[in-house]
């Protein structure tokens, strides 16, 4: 069997087995078949698609190239969520806190930033010292202490994923229904979890910007999930405007941290609430509405603050950020973007902001690329708000102009204001049970 014919039957429109998807992922997480011929397969893929046979086996491969985790020993329903990523998408910050203050243990295991989207992982480590790539014994200890842990992949789970995860990122194949699905999947299913819940974005900032192709993704992996026999809903969420108002990963930490305090934007508070409560629903935590109650006390009480201030600190990292914002990293300098006219913002297109953020540095372009933590852009109004002749629409923070005019025509080109309002849309646009 050589990797070459199989890239070329898929590259052809063929249909591979489970015997040659299986030898291709454990060829490549050896380093038995380089990172060219990885990425070839993934642009074909990307082009002629998969069958759910092979999207199946593909997760299964990947799953099972590294250890699959046993969580029974401890106490307590074990349920994530995942996003299919997007901008300004920090939820995880607010609702595993949220989720783990309402005793539902929440093993989650996340990614890096992908293209013009963020990731967690970017994220937390703007804190200092946190740790995000503990070994399964630390996890496991974190987990113990706190219901929660928030870290990388390692090396035991899914390695496959974690090599292609990054090759996605770097070949412009990160669109692929099938990749996108086994790759959330392998990781999701290897975390030993009972039920998960699904963010599955669609519009101008999501990866899949139809709704019915974001539609088809939901429905494959919950097909892939009910098939491990776990418990799996999805929830299609809009994205066509950054969510909150901050982008950049401290200043998305510090957005997080004044959502868990009650003073957050609204439409990352409430998409927080109903995704932790879908997730206390799915472990056991009777109906759909008193699984609510339970998030909205958990906020109101702080016990979601003192859930993210306790993983901080297991983790390795100051937990003083959960009170001053001046712990996390700062830029040198802020510019504001301000309107030209009055009237009323009728766009923020999501995925130009997420590339001018990154052309600041918040993202990365190649696989080495450092980030910087401190850069990034905080929107002072959303869609639909009013806005007079020279008011301040927008904050960019940032540590270089190198790139500032690429950046800041990005942003100028995503902003629009025009006399009337635009219809109002609701945020989640269905669920799929």
């Amino acid at each position: 069997m050589r990797a070459v014919d199989l890239i070329q039957r898929k590259r052809d429109g063929g249909e591979l087995s489970e015997e040659e998807i299986d030898f291709f992922v454990r060829g490549y997480t050896r380093g038995e078949i380089p990172d060219y011929q990885a990425a070839a397969l993934a642009m074909a893929v990307l082009f002629r698609g998969m069958t759910a046979r092979e999207t199946s086996a593909l997760t299964t491969s990947m799953m099972n190239s590294g250890e699959v985790l046993d969580l029974s020993d401890l106490p307590g329903p074990k349920t994530d969520k995942h996003s299919t990523g997007g901008v300004g998408d920090k939820t995880s910050l607010v609702l595993a806190p949220l989720a783990a203050a309402c005793g539902i243990v929440v093993p989650m295991i996340s990614g890096r930033g992908l293209g013009h989207s963020g990731g967690t992982l970017d994220k937390l480590e703007s804190i200092q010292g946190f740790r995000v790539n503990l070994s399964l014994t630390e996890f496991r200890s974190v987990l113990s202490r706190c219901g929660m842990a928030l870290i990388g992949q390692t090396p035991e789970i899914a390695p496959a994923d974690r090599r292609l995860y990054a090759l996605r990122d770097v070949t412009a194949t990160v669109e692929s229904a099938p990749l996108m699905a086994a790759s959330i999947m392998s990781k999701k299913m290897a975390e030993g979890i009972d039920a998960l819940v699904l963010d599955v974005k669609c519009g101008g900032g999501a990866f899949l910007e139809s709704e019915e192709e974001a539609r088809e993704l939901a429905r494959t992996m919950i097909a892939i999930g009910r098939g491990m026999e776990r418990r799996v809903v999805a929830l299609l969420t809009r994205m066509d405007q950054p969510l909150g108002r901050a982008v950049g990963n401290a200043l998305e930490v510090a957005e997080s941290i004044e959502t868990l305090k009650g003073r957050g934007p609204k439409d990352l508070e409430s998409l927080s609430i109903e995704l932790a409560a879908w997730m206390s629903h799915l472990s056991g935590g009777g109906t759909l509405e008193a699984a609510r109650a339970r998030v909205r006390e958990a906020l109101r009480s702080g016990a979601g603050l003192d859930k993210l201030r306790q993983v901080i600190e297991l983790q390795g990292g100051d937990p003083s950020v959960c009170d001053s914002r001046s712990r996390l990293p700062q830029a040198r300098e802020t510019m504001v973007v301000r309107s030209e006219r009055d009237g009323r913002v009728s766009r923020i297109a999501a995925r130009p902001v997420g590339q001018a953020a990154m052309l600041l540095g918040a993202g990365r372009e190649t696989v080495d690329a450092a980030i910087d933590p401190a850069v990034g852009i905080v929107f002072h109004k959303k869609v639909g708000d009013p806005v007079a002749a020279n008011e301040a629409i927008a904050t960019v923070h940032l540590n270089s102009r190198a790139r500032l005019d690429g950046a800041l025509a990005l942003l100028r080109g995503a902003i629009d204001v025009r006399p009337q309002a635009p219809q109002a849309r609701r945020l989640v646009i269905d669920i799929l049970t």
